[in-house]
């Protein structure tokens, strides 16, 4: 009888020795230097920002033009490393660079270098500040990954509700505005139907800018209803998220490693395969 032997997967390639070690510094977080590589990483961004900040205010910008430009090619070199070594240590280059984080890495060095391509793209390095975004690496780390999990499942799970029930509120501001509309006019600001949707959202999330205002009595009174409405509208999403983030504090735990071939992480802690692209995952330590 012939013996059957197990299909092979193609895109379980091995990865070099050292690109394996890379992979566990850069994409692992449960290692010292992995640890250590994303404590170094979350300081660059941050200090990357501020110096993003701080160019944008004219006069520190006269008074530190050299050093904030030297800053900023520091960080942008430093970071054009980083997102090339990611590039390297992983099996599927592809999949991580059409990834979120991929893009943002991306997006967060591209701007300094079309700079010097383009004179007039100036105004183009205030995507810089998109760096901010990738302190969501944190996430990695094994004292906040559960965390974070329970959260994005939290969000996950409450995201119809919330959309219905901004569905009804955009629903009532238009009725309420087009009401307005009709009670008001044009003499009290109210020119038209969009103008008094404007009025109506920002009444009913509270906010009152002031800039129009109701000036006859039924107007007003619908007005006061509209506000008292809001109050009560405001604690509805919240309801709806904290009773979806209990239920998800059930939801079993992540494993603390990303998938060698792709850089994913989020994965169950009894999982064996990638549930992102299917690459055979490493034995978890606990």
């Amino acid at each position: 009888m012939k013996k059957l032997s197990p299909p092979k997967n193609s895109t379980d390639k091995t990865l070099s020795p050292w690109r394996e070690s890379l992979n566990t510094v850069i994409f692992g977080a449960e290692t010292t230097a992995g640890k250590t590589f994303d404590i170094i990483l979350i300081v660059s961004i941050l200090f990357s920002v501020i110096a993003v900040m701080l160019d944008s205010v004219a006069t520190i910008q006269k008074s530190y033009h050299t050093e904030l430009f030297y800053a900023e090619w520091f960080f942008t070199l430093l970071f054009t490393v980083e997102y090339f070594l990611r590039i390297i240590c992983v099996k599927k280059p592809l999949r991580y660079c059409t990834s979120f984080f991929g893009l943002v890495d991306l997006l967060s060095i591209l701007p300094t270098y079309i700079s010097l391509l383009l004179p007039g793209a100036q105004y183009l390095l205030v995507i810089r500040i998109l760096r901010l975004l990738r302190i969501f690496r944190i996430l990695k780390l094994t004292e906040y990954m559960g965390e974070a999990s329970v959260l994005m499942d939290a969000l996950n799970n409450s995201k119809r509700k919330i959309l219905v029930f901004l569905y009804t509120v955009l629903a009532v501001a238009i009725v309420c505005g087009a009401l307005m509309y009709a009670i008001e006019g044009n003499a009290s600001g109210f020119t038209s139907i969009p103008r008094s949707v404007y009025w109506s959202i920002v009444t009913l999330t509270t906010v009152g800018y002031g800039d129009i205002a109701p000036q006859s009595p039924l107007g007003q009174i619908v007005a006061s209803a509209i506000m008292i409405l809001g109050y009560g509208i405001i604690a509805v999403p919240t309801g709806i998220y904290s009773l979806e983030l209990v239920k998800s504090y059930h939801a079993s735990t992540v494993r603390n490693d990303s998938c060698p071939s792709c850089g994913e992480t989020g994965h169950d802690s009894d999982a064996e395969f990638c549930k992102f692209c299917g690459n055979t995952l490493e034995e978890s330590v606990s």
